[in-house]
């Protein structure tokens, strides 16, 4: 199964920010128990690339990079273990760098400008992001009218409150979100309320038939 289509059967990305590595083994174990082997590690720390790594050792979870900016912290994701990346932009050198190793890449879009220049790149999936900020879920169907055939994953402002209504779009393969697994709860080692919030995601986001 290819990576798209793995996200697309998970129908949640975590979107994840580690501040000590040591987190990454008992956060995996946390969301996969929950039913969802999937995380997004973003570059926004310095523990990202060993989080990476601590997380990809269990080859059941499937381990993605975000927020990367430059090549050579796609060089180091994919190093440490990545199987695909993510940009909040649309970098051409990025975006060249992962079409060149063959490496996934999902990068970021808000304008109908941006979309054009992924899809000249040949790209088939891209982020909407921030998708709160930029009209949700409205935007986003009317962008997914005129790109038939591309495949978004809105990030951004998602939650358990608002993920149906993304979900329901044809054109979404999965949304990212860090509601599953917060800040607070990681720091505060709270594994078990994470599976719960894991599961309970999971649930709800496969009851949406779009």
């Amino acid at each position: 199964m290819s990576i798209i289509a793995q996200l697309e059967s998970f129908r949640i990305v975590p979107v994840v920010v580690l501040e000590d590595a040591a987190n990454a083994a008992p956060l995996g174990a946390a969301m996969k128990a929950g039913g969802l082997p999937c995380a997004e590690i973003t570059f926004r720390t310095a523990a990202a690339a060993a989080s990476i790594k601590a997380m990809s050792a269990d080859p059941e979870i499937l381990v993605g990079a975000g927020t990367v900016l430059t090549t050579d912290q796609a060089q180091a994701a994919v190093d440490a273990g990545a199987k695909f990346l993510v940009s909040p932009g649309l970098s051409p050198k990025v975006v060249e760098w992962a079409l060149a190793k063959n490496v996934p890449i999902i990068p970021g879009v808000v304008t109908p400008t941006e979309i054009q220049m992924a899809l000249e790149y040949g790209l088939k999936v891209v982020k909407f992001f921030p998708a709160g900020n930029y009209g949700g879920a409205k935007t986003l169907k009317s962008l997914a009218a005129v790109y038939a055939g591309l495949r978004f994953v809105p990030t951004g402002g998602i939650d358990a409150t608002n993920i149906a209504d993304y979900l329901g779009i044809k054109a979404v393969a999965a949304c990212g979100g860090s509601w599953i697994c917060t800040n607070e709860l990681i720091k505060a080692g709270n594994w078990a309320e994470i599976t719960r919030l894991t599961a309970e995601g999971i649930k709800a986001a496969k009851a949406v038939r779009p």
